[in-house]
């Protein structure tokens, strides 16, 4: 068996380590032109000449297949059409017990029925780009092109969620470079402003820690994938290098490597297996990748679309604690005014609460700008 080929060493854990270009090339090299193209569906049919040279069948069989068979006979009645939310009594399919379940409970506990937002935001992004072609014939992505989907969960700092909530579903092409990946993820610690400005909160800079620590790496089968794009940026993976090397500790000899230099298809991974996205410094997000197959003509085709935002958890907006109204803007620390420690306040009540109308403090505190996670909905 060809070493490329995915097999799970774990069950429903992990495979073992594959080349994701050679697993791609596997895939090209047994498939047809008609399995790999990406026009139209009704400009790739098959003739019944063709179906009947697959099914080993006659032309006549074949064309009865495609009339019994065929998306159009699909259909409970063929002078009615179903209604979704009409199932009947005890449902032999267990799919449609499940639905009669949740419309039931909601038939019970929703005085008003309307899809909550979140449903909404989960179907918009689920969908808004299925299909979708580009506008120029350069930005058409090539047939057998390899899709990665790719899980990011939350920063380790977010203790309540660091084992188990992906907030982030990502669709990436094998063709694309790390670096579209790293610009592609949305971290709140990226919009962080540094600082305490309790003296002069109109003071409060506009650069953000993404303009001014850019340094960031990706952790890949014992290699050490840095952004080195920008002069600024440092290899902070050396600290872990060095650390590994000083003694024995067990492991590998580790290795550094620039990411703008490599894509997907050029790495070695594990479907399943947990690797390590880490940048602010300390900020760090386990990346899994779940999925690797071949793009088809129903996928978003678009490839300055990629990488592809397919799922997002959502975000609890934090409420300013006075007005239980407007999102917070400020939090502070050692405030005597406040009720709770930290406490947070949106920009209105922070400064109608801590200073007078000559703009002069009341009061011991410290006050940090606040950004909430929220702003990603």
């Amino acid at each position: 068996m060809d070493e490329n080929i995915p097999v799970y060493e774990v069950t429903d854990a992990n495979t073992r380590l594959i080349h994701i270009g050679s697993f791609g090339d596997l895939w090209r090299e047994r498939l047809q032109n008609c399995d790999l193209t990406l026009a139209e569906k009704d400009d790739c049919l098959m003739e019944n000449s063709d179906v009947a040279q697959d099914l080993g069948c006659s032309e006549e069989t074949a064309a009865e297949l495609r009339l019994i068979c065929g998306v159009d006979a699909l259909k409970c009645s063929e002078n009615e059409e179903a209604d979704p939310e009409n199932i009947p009594e005890d449902p032999s399919l267990l799919t449609l017990g499940i639905r009669k379940k949740i419309l039931d409970r909601r038939r019970e506990t929703l005085i008003i029925e309307r899809a909550c937002r979140q449903e909404t935001f989960l179907h918009e992004l689920e969908f808004h780009a299925v299909g979708k072609r580009p506008e120029d014939a350069a930005d058409m992505v090539d047939e057998g092109e390899l899709v990665l989907t790719l899980n990011i969960v939350y920063p380790v700092i977010f203790r309540k969620h660091k084992e188990y909530k992906p907030y982030q579903t990502v669709l990436v092409l094998g063709s694309q470079k790390l670096t579209e990946l790293r610009d592609a993820i949305n971290c709140v610690s990226d919009l962080q402003i540094g600082g305490e400005f309790s003296n002069n909160p109109d003071l409060a800079p506009e650069n953000i820690c993404k303009d001014l620590y850019k340094s960031a790496f990706f952790h890949f089968e014992g290699v050490f994938y840095n952004d080195m794009r920008d002069p600024q940026c440092r290899d902070i993976s050396r600290t872990t290098i060095e650390w590994a090397e000083s003694r024995d500790r067990g492991y590998e000899k580790f290795q550094s490597a620039k990411m703008e230099d490599y894509t997907f298809n050029d790495l070695r991974l594990k479907i399943g297996y947990p690797y390590l996205y880490c940048h602010q410094g300390d900020c760090e997000h386990v990346i899994t990748v779940t999925d690797i197959r071949l793009i088809h003509h129903e996928d978003c085709l678009d490839r300055t679309l990629y990488p592809l935002l397919k799922k997002r958890h959502w975000f609890w907006t934090r409420k300013c604690s006075v007005c239980l109204m407007y999102t917070a803007r400020w939090v502070t620390v050692n405030d005597s005014l406040a009720p709770d420690d930290p406490c947070f306040f949106c920009d209105v009540c922070f400064k109608m609460l801590h200073y007078d109308t000559d703009g002069n403090k009341l009061g011991e505190f410290l006050a940090h700008p606040y950004v909430d996670p929220g702003i990603f909905n």
